[in-house]
Formats: structure tokens, C-alpha cells, sequence
């Protein structure tokens, strides 16, 4: 009860209240009560809370008259009057006229409130007292305070609960809440892909890297923020709905259900000045009971019963005494023992350490070894660390009277490297923090001001660094300047134009580019941005695209790329694909889908395409196409030129064709037109500039991909070969026609000749191997001996290959075309046996006149008779 004496036996100066739910203007009106004064000092639940009103008071009295203090940051002129700090940094030595404290519900927080606790017990000021917070502490502040006088604010707007919503219904400025950095990232990841990015709060970042965040949200280049619950602690921002995506939160120990006051303290951050809010849920998280929504709409919570406190008079006289002293039982029933803080960890691990404990005798060495302990844990790892780097800098300071300066670079130049990712940052962040804390304490570092200021500098680099990675991570500049709504909530009128190499800009954003005819986004887009990007694009093409169809009109055939799969392209993009047509050397035409304004634009497309196809086949098959011209007035040519058209450059050779005039095939050859032993081709079709075109032509009437040949190929596998113009299948492989043609007419026997020798290079020629080449012949209808080696003791070349004449030679098969697969097999037509040359058959032939090697027919025998009688 002693603790408690001080603060009731002297009031110096009056003690106020002002209670009240959150928009009800209690900071604004509490820092217009210390400038008021000649001195003032207000303490903060956030450095950043501190950070910005020491702005505002800087602003209102000038640099050198306001002071700041934090944990890490300390600002102090020679002849500051007006203090703005952290509640843990408030310099109670100081007397000023106003003492505000903010928040001061916060004395029932279980890690921080024996603070809030104290200050609230003994933190006076000479003139004013003021105590900011919820209406929850009315009756413990009129316990705990004898004679203060309390007022109560109704909220400035009206908040209202609108239920449970979706991510994608959210609407614009609205903040969602979860309660673990796990959760932030997920939530952020999927407003980015819904709704094009949002700001990150978390109570891990800087100030500066907050600030950051808030000015992203606050300058309107998002409409969505993601938080932790860091958000209900005094952050004034332009937020018109708050979404919960959870109703539990983990507080270091447990996950508990939120309470109804915690609830509302998030929630209430919606609506600013006059502007009503709304509240509810998102995501998974169920609804909010009704009895919960009317206790927030109402504003009505379970009074506050108790605080947390911890001894702040404390015995220096050793770490036992020390720790004995900080476990003491709180003198009042309105007072609880909160969860045991950091600070008494970090001492209770130091005195069982076998270095420390031996150092830590005496009233100096103990009252210093509680300092020590009382550095933040920051980077709240768990695994002894922070205990270790307390126990080194309690070594250092009580034997040399300070932290080298060799130990603070170092740390601070292992921590300035700004490559990583989003935790890698924080964590360095962390860290910076803790070399701040140590250069901002009175009397640990030699010239601590270079310190503070060193390592502030490595704090804002990397809050910059880490303020870029989130906005690169969550934010989708070009999507929020899409969605981005007018104030009235109708889509706003976006700037659009067509840069002359296609591209699209809206509001300065790529958004895609013309290709063709139509619109090709720079990412797959869904949702209310896909839909918003194509219509503004749209509007992009209303005076472009038809300078862009009038431009193709305009153009030659030269300006179409082929490509092997039949797909023409205009200025690099695709427009249309060809596909078979009536005949081989005419296919069609479709359209690839594009942004046509009309029905008539489409079909001069297409019909301006059409003719640039049929110029492009026209001039590069101009040899072949005219050939019907060329022969008009010769009716016989004119069917053959018919047949190899309707064929696609080559036609089976009928025995009518075997039977032209000299002079009609002598102008056949100089057309280019050669009629072999089986097939009747177009020699320039064959050729190398034409075969890309004929390869194209013949893909697009058999319904598949071809691949034209490399030059000077003269056989082909059939994998390769099959189906390809100017080829034909020859068994094991495909040969090139006018190669094939002119290997059978070579091959083939002389007139009066039973057989004929094959050229030794006969494989070579055909690019076969010697094996493939029976099977090769067999393919061509060619009868033929292989090659005979000689019996065992005779010496010489061997017998070379023959080609014999007879049955499946070209001879009897002149007259007829081609076997069609699947046909009935011609007739077998007998044939006279051949005499033995020794034998007594081949005199009588001789006798008889007639032909060696052949016998008389019966009825040449009869003949004979009659002519000698």
C-alpha cells in the first residue's frame, strides 16, 4: 500500500478524464490542453502514435521547443516544453504543468499494463492531469483517483454493422483485420489478385515504413489496407469499413476469443469526423453474434474491474532482493499481478548465469543489471538469445562504463543490407531497433548522439527497402489505377491512348497491345479488372482501330507472313487461318476473332485477305497456274494440264498420254511438264522456292502440318516423307519424283530386251542403303535379280543386280492407271514357256521361221501346212 502513497497524499493540479468510445476527438482535444500550458507531456500506446504528435507539436511550437521520447529515439533540445512519448519513456523526473496519458485502458493489457498502471498511479502534473481512454474505466479511475472528475464524449459518427462480406464485396477504403503476419500475407495476396493491392500495418514495422504504408492508403493509390489489431491504437485514417477475418487472437501464451471491447476498439476505426462506418466480418470468419453487434453499435462493454500492477519501488541491494522485490502481491483488490514481462525473464536467466551472478553484487552493479534487462526483445526469437546480448552488455558497461563502439558498428554494419525479402527486413529491423534502444540510453555509449543518428539512418534505408517490397509484393499499380472509383462510387472516366507501336496506355499504365485485330492483355486478368481493363481498352480502339483497318486495306501481299500451319500474319500478329478449300491450289479463308465494330469492317477484312492470298499463290505459282492458258488451243494438252491441277501437281501417266505427238510432248517439256514411265509432273514445282508453298497447299488439303524437305534431298524416311507433293512412296522410304521418274525410265528394259543391268550406284543415287533397295524396286513394280555371288572356287566380280522385263514392269502396266488400294488384281495372262537352247524344240523353231527362243502356236503350225501344200 506504500506504492500508493505518494500520488494520494500530494495532487498538485487538477486530475481529469475523458472517457469515451473511439471519433470522439480526446487526443486532438488533449494536446490543445497541454499547449495550453506553459510545459506539457503526453504519454503514447505506440512509438509511432508519439512520432506523429511530436509532428503536429513541432508544427504548432517549433523544432526547438518539442522533445521526443521513445525507446529508441530520443529528441530532446535544451529548452523543450512540450514532451511527446511512449508511456514506458516518460521522464517522470520532469515536473511540467500537464501529465496526459493515452489509452489508459490499456493498464489492463496483461504484458504492459503494470505501465499504464503506474503512470496512472503517480504521473501528475502541476496544473492538469489527463486521463484519455474507454468509458470501460469510469468506476476504477474513481476508485483509484480520489477526486477526479470524469467526462465522457459520444462518438463523432455513427458505426453500424453491415454483416458478413466477401473479399470481392468489399468496398473501396476498407481495412481488413487479422491477427498473425501469416494471416496479413495471405489476405493481402488475395486483394491484390481481387481488387489490385492495398497498404500493410503491422506492429513489426517501422514508423517510417508505416507512414509509408498509410501514405500509400491515405494518397488513395490503393483502397485497401490489411492490419493486425495495431490498427485500433490511435490510427487516424480515411477508413470507411473495417472487416475482421477472425474473432481470436493469439496473445503469446493462448488463443482466446477477442473481447467485445477489443472488437470495438478495431472496429471503431471506421468513420472519421462525421463520416459514419460500417463493421463485419470477411473471409472464413463467421458473423458476429447479434448480441455482440448491439454492444458495439451501442456502445455499451462490461466495465474494467481490475488493472495490472508490478512494484515500481524496488530493492537494489542484490538480483535476489531485486527479483524478490518485483514478485511482490499488489496492495489493493483493484489491482492484479499481470503475466510475467520480458524484462523479469531476461533477470530471472541472467542470476542463474555463472558469469553474471558473481558480477552482480552491490546496489550499482543490481540497479544497472535491471536496466539491462529491461532492453526490448524485439526480435522475439525464444531461444536465449536476447538474454545472451543482455548479459554481454551488462559485462561491458560495469567494466569499461560503456558499450564499445566497435561492438555498435559492427552490428549496425551487419544490419545495413537491404537485399532479402519481407522477414529478412523485419527481422533487421528488429535488431536496429535494439542498437538504438542501447545508443538512445543516457551514459551506455560514448558521443551516443553519432549513434542514434547512425543508427537511425540504417533504420530508414531499410524502411524504405522493406516499404518497397510490400508495395512490389501487394500492390498492382496498374490494376488500382483501373479500379480506382470516383468519390460518388461510379466509375470514373479513365485516360486512354494508343502509343503508334501498338500499345495500349490507361491512366499511364500499360495494359496491353493491339495484335491484329484484337486486344492482347500483358497478364491474365479476372474479375472486375479483366472486365474494366477490356472496356477501357475498347475505348482505346474507338479511333484507332479503324485507321488500323484502313491501313490494311491498303497494303500488298508482301505484307502477309505464312507461317507452316497455315496461319497469315499482319505487322507480327496473327489475323486469319487458311484452310482447305474447293480445290488444291485455292484454299479458304477465316478470320481469327478480333475487335471488329461492325459486320461490314469484318467482311472487308476478310475479302481485302482473300485477295492478297489469291495474288501471293498467283505470283509464286505463276509457271504452273498459267499453264491452261498456255495450252487452250490444244485440246489433248488441255485435259492433261486439267488432271495434274485437280492432282495438285502431278498425275498417274496413261497409256494416252504414252501415245502425244513428238511435237505436243516437245511442247509439254518446255512448259515444264515431263510425262514419266508413271507419273506426270510440273518440273519448277519441285523446286526449292516453290516447295514451302506446295508443302502449305498440300498440309491444308490433307488436314495436318507438313514440313517441307531440306534442298538436295533425294529420299526421305517415311516418318518425314509421307504425304509431301512431288513425292512418292517407294517402299522403305519416299523418293523424290523426277529422281524416281528418271531412275525407272533408266531402269527399264529396251525395246527386245528380257533384262538390263542395274548402275552399281544405283543406292547411292537414291540415298538407300543397298539393303533397303530390293524392297525399294519391289515398290516400283520393277522384277529384278540380285546381285549372285560366284560358287566357291571360281574368281571374279560377281553377278551385278538385273532388272528383268515382263509381268510388273511399266510395259504392262502402261495402259492402265495406277492400281487404286483395295481394287481387284488384273488378270494373269498366259505367256509362251522359253526352249532349252540345246534342246531339240529350239531347231524345229529355227526350221519353222520362227523367232529364236519362242515356240509356234498351234495355229502357226496349221499356217505353215497350208502354205507348202
Amino acid at each position: 500500500m506504500s506504492s500508493l502513497a505518494p500520488s494520494f497524499a500530494t495532487r498538485p493540479g487538477e486530475v481529469h478524464a475523458l472517457l469515451g468510445p473511439t471519433n470522439t476527438g480526446k487526443t486532438h482535444y488533449a494536446l490543445t490542453r497541454m499547449m495550453a500550458h506553459g510545459s506539457g507531456m503526453m504519454g503514447f500506446p505506440l512509438r509511432l502514435l508519439a512520432r506523429e504528435n511530436y509532428e503536429r507539436l513541432v508544427r504548432a511550437k517549433g523544432r526547438h521547443n518539442v522533445a521526443l521520447l521513445t525507446g529508441e529515439e530520443k529528441i530532446v533540445p535544451p529548452n523543450a516544453r512540450w514532451f511527446s512519448c511512449t508511456v514506458e519513456a516518460m521522464p517522470l523526473d520532469r515536473r511540467m504543468d500537464f501529465v496526459g496519458i493515452d489509452e489508459i485502458q490499456l493498464a489492463a493489457d496483461p504484458e504492459r499494463g503494470h505501465v499504464f498502471t503506474e503512470r496512472l498511479l503517480h504521473a501528475r502534473g502541476r496544473s492538469e492531469t489527463l486521463f484519455l481512454g474507454a468509458e470501460t474505466m469510469r468506476g476504477l479511475l474513481s476508485r483509484l483517483v480520489p477526486g477526479i472528475t470524469i467526462d465522457t464524449r459520444p462518438r463523432l459518427s455513427q458505426l453500424s454493422d453491415a454483416g458478413p462480406l466477401s473479399l470481392n464485396r468489399l468496398p473501396p477504403r476498407s481495412a481488413i483485420v487479422a491477427f498473425s503476419a501469416t494471416e496479413v500475407y495471405a489476405l493481402a495476396e488475395a486483394i491484390r489478385q481481387r481488387r489490385g493491392g492495398c497498404a500493410i500495418i503491422m506492429g513489426r514495422l517501422s514508423p517510417r515504413t508505416r507512414n509509408a504504408q498509410i501514405a500509400l492508403y491515405q494518397n488513395r493509390e490503393v483502397d485497401y489496407l490489411v492490419a493486425t489489431d495495431a490498427i485500433g491504437m490511435g490510427l487516424n485514417m480515411d477508413v470507411d469499413h473495417v472487416a475482421l477475418a477472425g474473432l481470436h487472437k493469439f496473445d503469446g501464451r493462448m488463443t482466446r476469443p477477442l473481447q467485445v471491447q477489443e472488437i470495438a476498439q478495431i472496429t471503431g476505426r471506421a468513420g472519421r469526423g462525421m463520416r459514419d462506418g460500417t463493421f463485419g466480418t470477411t473471409g472464413s470468419c463467421p458473423p458476429m453474434s447479434t448480441a455482440m453487434v448491439e454492444a458495439i453499435e451501442g456502445h455499451h462493454f462490461e466495465p474494467v474491474r481490475q488493472i495490472c500492477w508490478r512494484q515500481s519501488q524496488l530493492d537494489y541491494s542484490g538480483p535476489e532482493a531485486l527479483l524478490h522485490s518485483l514478485q511482490r502481491s499488489p496492495p489493493r483488490p483493484e489491482l492484479i499481478a499481470g503475466r510475467v514481462s520480458s524484462d523479469v525473464e531476461v533477470l530471472n536467466a541472467l542470476i542463474r548465469d555463472d558469469e553474471i551472478r558473481p558480477l552482480a553484487q552491490g546496489r550499482k552493479a543490481t540497479s544497472l543489471l535491471w536496466d539491462v534487462c529491461q532492453i526490448p526483445d524485439f526480435r522475439k526469437i525464444g531461444d536465449g538469445s536476447h538474454a545472451r546480448l543482455c548479459g554481454r552488455l551488462f559485462q561491458e558497461l560495469l567494466r569499461n562504463g560503456q558499450v564499445p563502439a566497435q561492438w555498435l558498428d559492427g552490428q549496425l554494419r551487419g544490419l545495413d543490407r537491404t537485399e532479402g525479402d519481407i522477414d529478412t527486413l523485419m527481422h533487421r529491423l528488429s535488431g536496429v531497433r535494439i542498437c538504438a534502444y542501447v545508443a538512445a540510453r543516457q551514459g551506455w555509449m560514448r558521443n551516443g548522439r553519432h549513434w542514434q543518428q547512425r543508427s537511425r539512418e540504417v533504420e530508414e534505408r531499410l524502411s524504405d527497402a522493406l516499404h518497397e517490397r510490400l508495395t512490389a509484393r501487394f500492390v498492382n499499380k496498374r490494376a488500382t489505377a483501373l479500379l480506382r472509383r470516383a468519390p460518388t462510387g461510379e466509375e470514373p472516366e479513365l485516360l486512354h491512348a494508343v502509343r503508334r507501336d501498338g500499345r495500349i496506355l490507361v491512366e499511364g499504365h500499360e495494359v496491353g497491345q493491339i495484335r491484329g485485330f484484337s486486344i492482347e492483355a500483358d497478364m491474365p486478368a479476372d474479375g472486375a479488372e479483366a472486365a474494366l481493363l477490356m472496356r477501357t481498352a475498347r475505348k482505346a480502339l474507338r479511333q484507332e482501330f479503324p485507321q488500323r483497318v484502313r491501313r490494311f486495306l491498303q497494303s500488298s501481299a508482301e505484307a502477309l507472313e505464312w507461317a507452316g500451319n497455315g496461319v497469315l500474319s499482319w505487322q507480327g500478329a496473327p489475323i486469319a487461318r487458311l484452310e482447305k478449300g474447293e480445290n488444291f491450289f485455292q484454299p479458304a479463308l477465316r478470320l481469327l476473332p478480333g475487335e471488329f465494330q461492325d459486320a461490314a469492317q469484318q467482311q472487308s477484312v476478310e475479302a481485302h485477305a482473300t485477295r492478297l492470298v489469291t495474288q501471293h499463290l498467283q505470283a509464286r505459282l505463276q509457271p504452273f497456274l498459267s499453264l491452261g492458258q498456255k495450252v487452250a488451243g490444244q485440246p489433248a494438252l488441255r485435259g492433261l494440264i486439267h488432271r495434274l491441277t485437280e492432282d495438285g501437281g502431278t498425275t498417274p501417266t496413261l497409256a494416252a498420254d504414252r501415245q502425244l505427238p513428238r511435237s505436243d510432248r516437245e511442247s509439254l517439256r518446255r512448259l515444264g511438264v515431263v510425262i514419266g514411265p508413271r507419273r506426270i509432273y510440273h518440273r519448277p514445282l519441285l523446286k526449292a522456292p516453290l516447295m514451302e508453298t506446295m508443302v502449305l497447299l498440300a498440309g491444308l488439303w490433307q488436314g495436318r502440318t507438313l514440313t517441307a524437305p531440306q534442298g538436295g534431298r533425294v529420299s526421305l524416311p517415311a516418318s518425314e516423307g509421307a504425304g509431301l507433293p512431288g513425292w512418292i512412296e517407294a517402299g522403305p522410304v519416299w523418293v523424290r519424283i523426277d529422281i524416281a521418274e528418271t531412275v525407272l525410265g533408266q531402269l527399264l528394259p529396251r525395246r527386245g530386251a528380257s533384262q538390263r543391268q542395274a548402275p552399281p550406284d544405283l543406292a547411292s543415287r537414291l540415298n538407300v542403303t543397298p539393303a533397303q533397295l530390293p524392297a525399294l524396286l519391289k515398290s516400283l513394280q520393277l522384277r529384278h535379280v540380285p546381285p549372285t555371288p560366284l560358287p566357291a572356287g571360281q574368281f571374279g566380280p560377281p553377278a551385278p543386280l538385273m532388272v528383268q522385263a515382263g509381268r510388273g514392269t511399266a510395259r504392262k502396266t502402261a495402259g492402265r492407271r495406277e492400281a487404286v488400294p483395295g481394287s481387284a488384281k488384273p488378270k494373269r495372262q498366259p505367256q509362251g514357256r522359253k526352249p532349252l537352247a540345246d534342246s531339240p524344240f529350239a531347231g524345229l523353231a529355227a526350221w519353222s521361221g520362227a523367232q529364236p527362243g519362242k515356240l509356234p502356236t498351234p495355229s502357226g503350225t496349221r499356217r505353215t501346212r497350208n502354205k507348202k501344200k
